[in-house]
């Protein structure tokens, strides 16, 4: 295989993984195994959980309250190889919010910039961080 094959396959598995991550955002038997057993994620709203154990108690009281009408859609602007088996993936997050206006807990945009790194793992792409800072204004 050339490395430009080899490129275009890695490109490739990591987009699929960032599609797969917005088809399961609200269903964590699909969405968790996508992560590293050590994931770092900081939401919309900066609360940080750290660990793929963590992530999927975070993930299941958000789905059980007022949030789990929050939906989004990600937008992959750049990908870029720190390493053959470490990805940079630079995104732009759309947010739709389900709830009523002026209900509690209200987001502070509804749009932000999503930052992932991935890792190659024997079995496959995972993500190993994920950020995403509102854009406000």
């Amino acid at each position: 295989m050339t490395e430009e094959n080899g490129s275009e396959r890695r490109i490739a598995a990591v987009r699929q993984v960032i599609e797969d991550a917005g088809t399961h955002q609200n269903d964590p038997a699909h969405f968790i195994p996508l992560h590293t057993a050590e994931t770092s994620v900081v939401n919309f709203g900066g609360r940080r959980v750290q660990g793929r154990e963590t992530l999927r108690e975070a993930m299941t009281a958000a789905l059980a309250s007022p949030p789990a009408d929050v939906l989004t859609r990600v937008e992959i602007e750049e990908i870029r190889f720190l390493r053959p088996d470490v990805a940079l993936v630079a995104c732009v997050k759309q947010v739709f919010d389900g709830r009523a206006a002026g209900q509690a807990g209200a987001l502070p945009a509804s749009s932000g910039r999503l930052m992932y790194v991935l890792t190659e793992e024997a079995d496959g792409w995972r993500i190993a961080s994920a950020q995403t800072t509102p854009i406000l204004g």
